[in-house]
């Protein structure tokens, strides 16, 4: 355990960050509406999935994305992720941030997102850096081994706790809560073989995923989420091809002020390609909002892998 602490340290660090006044306050049995309905798309997404293991490699990526906004949000950015494993390939500590993004925002969607009519010419467009979201990954069973023993019913385990700093500006443009939140996730996988013993080693990767979710809204509040996922992922030793339905469901959903709706129970789907070339991944990704999250969104990348555990022997 003493191994953990530097771990939550540095996730306490990442943390840190200050918090500016909501756009409006509101009584606490009415809705903040302070949720991923009435912000940019980077504000709080639903997290990706793991698919039952964790990142044994140093792996560096960067891609762009685009995001197509059902009210006339169009946002580019360019997202940074990195993962670095900690002293085994069953544990490593995850960081991810959209380093900059260009938005491009319509009338319709700054109403819908109630930004002061009299800061519309500032928030028409625009760009930023967005939040950092760091996490620590952990691979606690792996599939089919069982202390220390072949179980071929035993699935893969992970646990993941993440926070979301308060790095992310704009508030009163609707781009960012300013505002920390955090989560804390599991999932559960199992492969099944396909085929005959060929090269290509085809598997059927079927995941499950449950979990908390939170973030600050305002007056001292804060919007509690259950957090859900199944997946299913096509993979070989050269590409991998997935789909996955995911969201999660705040406690504000139904109540409600006028009839206004908080609008915090998001939920998309997911396709995720990687094709792996030596040291290299060619990733791809299609994002479809199919409830309170107004977005579609596209995404070409390049990571980088390096196996430091080797490297240090």
């Amino acid at each position: 355990m003493r191994r953990f602490v530097p771990v939550i340290l540095c996730l306490v660090f990442f943390q840190i960050g200050k918090s500016q006044t909501p756009l409006d306050k509101s009584p606490l049995g009415t809705p903040s509406l302070i949720s991923p309905y009435y912000f940019g798309p980077n504000a709080f997404r639903v997290p990706e999935m793991l698919d039952g293991r964790v990142q044994g490699e140093l792996r560096v990526e960067l891609a762009g994305e685009y995001f197509n906004g059902n009210r006339g949000d169009h946002t580019a950015d360019a997202v940074l992720k990195v993962n670095v494993p900690l002293w085994t390939d069953r544990a490593n500590l995850s960081l991810w941030m959209p380093v900059m993004e260009w938005y491009r925002n319509s009338d319709e969607n700054m109403t819908v997102c109630r930004i002061d009519p009299a800061r519309f010419n500032d928030a028409r467009k625009g760009h930023l850096s967005g939040d950092v979201y760091v996490s620590a990954d952990m691979h606690l069973v792996r599939e089919g081994v069982w202390r220390g023993k072949r179980k071929p019913a035993v699935p893969d385990w992970v646990l993941r706790a993440a926070l979301r700093t308060a790095s992310g500006g704009e508030f009163y443009h609707a781009r960012y809560y300013d505002g920390p939140g955090y989560f804390f996730d599991t999932s559960v996988a199992k492969s099944l073989s396909v085929g005959h013993n060929t090269r290509w080693g085809h598997r059927l990767r079927l995941a499950l995923s449950t979990g908390f979710l939170c973030w600050q809204t305002d007056n001292g509040r804060q919007n509690d989420a259950v957090q859900w996922g199944i997946l299913a992922k096509w993979e070989n030793s050269h590409f991998s091809l997935s789909a996955s339905l995911a969201g999660y469901s705040g406690w504000e959903h139904n109540a409600s002020n006028g009839g206004k709706m908080a609008h915090d129970r998001p939920v998309v789907v997911r396709t995720n390609f990687n094709y792996r070339v030596k040291r290299f991944d060619i990733v791809a990704a299609y994002e479809y909002g199919l409830r309170d999250y107004p977005y579609q969104m596209g995404r070409l990348g390049l990571a980088y892998r390096c196996d430091i555990l080797k490297m240090k022997k």
